[in-house]
């Protein structure tokens, strides 16, 4: 998903993206541990997707603070 699309939601629902993310992470590590993973582009993804909402998140706490 493109960061665009990340700014568009508010604090809690990024909170709340991430968490969905770090979940979904955990399954696809699952997975490829145990040889089921169709996609294993999606690892990096996923991890990426976490670091944009995690960006947001942080840039929404600094311009709150100023």
């Amino acid at each position: 998903m493109k960061a665009n699309k990340f700014r568009e939601l508010n604090q809690d629902a990024l909170i709340a993206r991430e968490k969905e993310l770090k979940t979904e992470l955990f399954n696809l590590r699952f997975q490829a541990a145990t040889g089921q993973l169709n996609n294993p582009q999606r690892i990096s993804e996923c991890k990426k997707d976490i670091a944009r909402v995690k960006t947001i998140i942080r840039q929404n706490e600094l311009k709150a603070a100023e």
